[in-house]
């Protein structure tokens, strides 16, 4: 196994806490992002009518239904870190830098995600509900080069480059070794080439069209990460290796 010197039934133990996590976070992911499909933001370059402008006092009539999603993407985050963790328990000790480089990143994305969606449901909905909309223009998340689009980006660039850090710790061999290696990379691969792109052609006018991509890529990894993950945990583990 894994780590010989762990009690089988501790290592049966971790193993199953491992894969509900992966399940888990795989179910979360999914509304989440389903939630969040079916509420985009009415502003923005992507708004086709009815669109909220600067300085958005009118946003209260958004209220409560545009915060759904932040609910569970904030259960979400932590999910993911539990997940890193999980990942990092299970590597062996000549990759546990890599295990450890990723559960680090996860960290400081989940962090960074955690206060942007916390604030949104703990400040803006109850500044709203009081009729206090003075500064909410820079944090709220209509404005599409704000400050939550700005800490979102940040957030879901380290959670990409945490996944990308944990690819040696899985096994070319295995088949859900592999297929995880390549979910992560080409995720990794495709932020990178459309933050590049998306950069070059809108410059500092890309509004929230990298956000959108990352989001969407982030959440795609998480959705068939958690799945490949969950295979491994039950019966693969020397994929880790």
């Amino acid at each position: 196994m894994i780590q010989p010197n762990l009690p089988l039934r501790s290592e049966v133990t971790t193993n199953r806490f491992a894969y509900y996590t992966a399940i888990l976070t795989t179910m979360v992911a999914i509304v989440t992002f389903a939630i969040a499909i079916f509420t985009p933001p009415l502003s923005g370059p992507l708004c086709a009518e009815g669109c909220l402008e600067y300085p958005f006092t009118d946003i209260s009539s958004r209220f409560p239904r545009d915060y759904f999603w932040m609910y569970p993407a904030i259960v979400l985050m932590v999910l993911y870190v539990i997940l890193m963790v999980c990942i990092h328990q299970q590597t062996a000790e000549e990759n546990k830098l890599f295990s450890q480089l990723g559960l680090s990143f996860s960290l400081l994305s989940a962090v960074v995600l955690l206060i942007d969606y916390f604030v949104q449901v703990a400040v803006i909905q109850p500044s709203l509900v009081n009729n206090e909309t003075e500064g909410i223009a820079l944090v709220t998340q209509y404005n599409s080069h704000g400050i939550f689009i700005a800490l979102e980006e940040l957030g879901y660039l380290l959670m990409s480059f945490s996944f990308f850090c944990v690819v040696p710790v899985f096994s070319r061999t295995s088949q859900p070794g592999r297929s995880l290696r390549w979910v992560f990379i080409t995720g990794f691969l495709l932020t990178l080439a459309s933050f590049i792109i998306i950069s070059l052609v809108y410059g500092i006018h890309r509004e929230y069209l990298f956000e959108i991509v990352i989001i969407t890529i982030d959440y795609i990894i998480l959705i068939v990460g958690g799945i490949l993950l969950s295979k491994i945990f039950k019966r693969e583990i020397p994929a880790f290796r």
